[in-house]
């Protein structure tokens, strides 16, 4: 069964080169500049070039030539982070916490022990 659009998830190296992406200018990047991004020890140009071409299969991505460039591309996100946060949040709420917003925050408040200031600051930004 194939998987729509809204169900499709990033794996961690695929969301490695999306935050590459996310953080580059909105023209995008070639597979080299990608590459530079990376700490050491950096990732094969094959490594990425075979993520590259499964983000544009998912439709993350969109490659374009580069003008003057021969072979070369460049490639730019479909999708925006928080437009893609917001998706994955939505799926952890449902399937995690039976679609309730409450559940879900009273979960995340427990595990990460928030401290009685950080609940003030959530709450005014709730209000506004």
């Amino acid at each position: 069964m194939k998987r729509n659009d809204e169900e499709r998830q990033l794996t961690k190296a695929e969301m490695e080169i999306m935050d590459v992406l996310w953080n580059a200018p909105r023209e995008g990047l070639t597979t080299h500049q990608i590459i530079e991004q990376y700490p050491e020890p950096k990732p094969a140009y094959s490594t990425i070039a075979t993520f590259l071409k499964i983000l544009t299969n998912k439709s993350f991505i969109h490659p374009r030539k580069l003008e003057g460039g021969g072979k070369t591309f460049v490639f730019a996100p479909l999708i925006t982070r928080e437009a893609y946060t917001n998706r994955v949040m939505k799926e952890v709420k449902s399937t995690f916490f039976a679609g309730s917003f409450k559940s879900m925050l009273s979960f995340f408040a427990k595990q990460e022990e928030v401290s009685e200031e950080d609940l003030a600051e959530i709450m005014e930004m709730i209000k506004k």
